[in-house]
């Protein structure tokens, strides 16, 4: 397959994207952690917005590539560290999500307000760029809520099931990537009609519905 240059370049700015996004994400895991007093994530040096550390060859390149979406490696943490221990992981889980909703709303705003005098002399290429950076962080925030690990919406739904269900997190956290893998690569719809609307909605809030 021939590639324009023009192509090129917006594969590699997607990819760019991409990788600045799921890096804020996989960072603030790890601060809070170590906010809560759990120095896993600092002493393997991934409190770092450096990306190298931070590439995982499937998720980071390999998936990206092919269907535009990806990840990167996750930051450890040790939830037996964690000042808190009952609260402490919903936390630490909800961080990467939450991380990803604040860049959105961050670049969401500069698009909201675009027609206000201080801004108007930014290049109006910048705008589509803040757009595109807004749809990837709530598509991510979104996708990582699904409750299924290694997902981060799976810490929140442990957090909230009774201790007597620990063979059904067990069975979880032993199958969740099989099952997200077979959702991923043969179920890609069933994703969308999940992530899309909820993304469009928020969307809308942030930007006012503005499209460029």
């Amino acid at each position: 397959m021939d590639f324009s240059t023009n192509q090129v370049v917006d594969i590699i700015f997607r990819l760019a994207v991409l990788l600045f996004s799921v890096v804020i994400h996989e960072v603030s895991h790890g601060a809070v952690a170590y906010a809560l007093g759990d120095n896993t994530a600092k002493d393997a040096g991934r409190l770092t917005l450096n990306p190298i550390p931070h590439i995982d060859l499937l998720g980071s390149i390999i998936m990206p590539l092919f269907i535009g979406f990806g990840w990167a490696k996750p930051v450890p943490y040790n939830p037996n560290n964690l000042s808190n221990r009952r609260w402490g992981p919903l936390m630490v889980g909800v961080a990467g999500p939450l991380s990803n909703i604040l860049v959105a709303v961050f670049f969401g705003l500069f698009v909201r307000f675009r027609n206000v005098e201080i801004l108007t002399n930014l290049d109006g290429n910048f705008f589509v760029i803040a757009q595109g950076i807004v749809i990837l962080n709530l598509g991510l925030a979104i996708f990582n809520l699904i409750p299924i690990p290694p997902l981060d919406g799976s810490k929140v739904l442990f957090a909230f099931l009774p201790r007597t269900s620990i063979d059904f997190e067990i069975f979880l956290e032993r199958y969740g990537m099989l099952m997200l893998l077979f959702i991923i690569i043969l179920m890609p719809g069933l994703l969308l009609n999940l992530i899309l609307p909820a993304a469009q909605f928020l969307f809308g809030l942030i930007t006012g519905g503005l499209l460029l």
